[in-house]
């Protein structure tokens, strides 16, 4: 048994784990803002554990660690932290390259006692919406395009970033959009990312080194979401752990160095017939069907409400600015990259969508449960699209939320979000981003001491 993506039982994981020898297993899971949290356990152990108990607010914490003290988020976790039980998915495991044992990874999924998913954990949330679409005959595919920068290791929070020294000795002092060179810059390291990518099976495509001084972009091939949002979710973690053997570091963040492009997560989509496989974006005579409009329409209609789930962070709303090849708005057109919603050039058989409004800083399963839904929702109430944006749409006025607590206040107010994502879900995301966003409002930036403290 080669591939670990054709594994279905416990057993057929066993298998593959003795036949490369496996001593040890991480036990992932990932949490709302995407970092790994899990255990290390013996193999012996996760052979007789068949997986592991964690509370259950460990998948619900903000991105400093902590939980609210009090409010609606107790509504949903039970404060006396009861556990909840983690097993392993079988097609999800791989081997660590950079641990020198055999060691493998697997992602975990989460359920509560009575046996049900956690509806809270990003990976349920994505499984409910792709179950959506299964209920309409319906198979999503994705394919996301992610954004990061390669930076100078930065041990002081204080200090700005700056891009790193390549192989010639220097750092990028200038914008070096698909320069081959400027990724030959890197060789070492990509040939180690992409070392470490086959050995994890993940589908990486296509490296192209984007505007930004150090800012790279990956593609993906595109597959079921669950699949890659997997894979994004691994991605990320190879990506930084080959950068810092490197001495660099790699950040997804939305907006990491002033003056510079923030960094997206493109996602490509499009949904075929699971009976004959075919594309219905296009009718029979190739030209866009309906439910490519409807499916449009719903990005439109409820992208602006849902920016919370796909900008989480303070610093991911620094990204959305005019002329930054970023979208202030949710226009569509054809192969215009000034718009939220891109319909890119393709044949009738591979039509599809592009929402360019997801931030590189999101969580993967989050951000493809979001856009996903919001095309559910297009199609379920045949929401009719904005007419093409054939122009420049940052020429248009801006449609989405400017910061964290304007389009957090917008996803409170959705009720169809709510709906199709779980109101458990929406409960302790608001609440824990709320969190988020009152620990930022603590800090005073160096704009406020330099602009205020004198002349006002």
């Amino acid at each position: 048994m080669s591939s670990a993506k054709q594994l279905k039982t416990f057993n057929d994981l066993e298998q593959w784990l003795n036949e490369r020898r496996v001593t040890e297993v991480e036990c992932l899971v990932p949490d709302l803002t995407g970092v790994a949290r899990g255990k290390i356990l013996p193999r012996e152990k996760f052979t007789e554990d068949r997986g592991m108990r964690l509370p259950a607010s460990v998948v619900a914490m903000s991105v400093t660690g902590e939980q609210p003290s009090s409010g609606p988020y107790y509504d949903v976790i039970d404060p006396t932290e009861r556990d909840m039980q983690l097993r392993p998915d079988p097609a999800t495991a791989r081997i660590v390259p950079w641990v020198a044992d055999p060691t493998a990874q697997v992602i975990h999924d989460c359920f509560d006692h009575s046996g049900k998913l956690i509806p809270y954990a990003p990976r349920s949330v994505l499984r409910h919406v792709c179950g959506l679409f299964d209920a309409l005959g319906l198979q999503p595919v994705v394919a996301p395009e992610l954004e990061f920068y390669l930076t100078a290791r930065n041990t002081d929070p204080n200090t700005l970033l700056h891009p790193p020294i390549g192989r010639s000795g220097r750092a990028e002092t200038s914008r070096q959009a698909y320069s081959i060179d400027a990724v030959n810059e890197f060789d070492p390291l990509f040939e180690e990312i992409y070392d470490c990518c086959e050995k994890m099976e993940l589908n990486v495509d296509t490296l192209i080194h984007e505007v930004g001084a150090g800012q790279m972009e990956i593609n993906f091939f595109h597959a079921h979401p669950l699949e890659l949002a997997d894979e994004v979710f691994l991605f990320k973690r190879t990506v930084r752990e080959v950068a810092l053997r490197h001495d660099m570091y790699a950040t997804f963040m939305a907006k990491p160095i002033a003056g510079e492009p923030g960094s997206a997560m493109h996602i490509h989509q499009s949904l075929v017939d699971k009976e004959t496989g075919r594309n219905v974006f296009s009718n029979e005579d190739g030209s866009p069907s309906e439910m490519f409009y409807h499916y449009i329409g719903g990005l439109q209609r409820y992208i602006p409400a849902a920016m919370a789930l796909v900008a989480p962070y303070v610093n991911s709303y620094r990204r959305l600015a005019r002329h930054t090849a970023a979208p202030i708005n949710i226009e569509w057109g054809h192969d215009n990259r000034t718009v939220g919603i891109r319909s890119p050039i393709a044949p009738p058989q591979a039509r599809r969508l592009e929402n360019r409004v997801i931030g590189a800083d999101a969580n993967p399963y989050i951000a493809m449960a979001m856009t996903l839904a919001c095309g559910y929702l297009g199609i379920v109430h045949k929401i009719k699209p904005k007419p093409e944006m054939r122009g420049d749409a940052y020429l248009s006025p801006y449609a989405l939320p400017r910061s964290l607590g304007e389009a957090l206040d917008w996803l409170r107010r959705e009720p169809d979000l709510h709906h199709v994502l779980g109101e458990e879900f929406i409960t302790i995301y608001t609440e824990i981003k709320e969190l988020e966003f009152e620990e930022f409002m603590k800090v005073i930036s160096p704009w406020e001491r330099e602009h205020l403290l004198l002349h006002v």
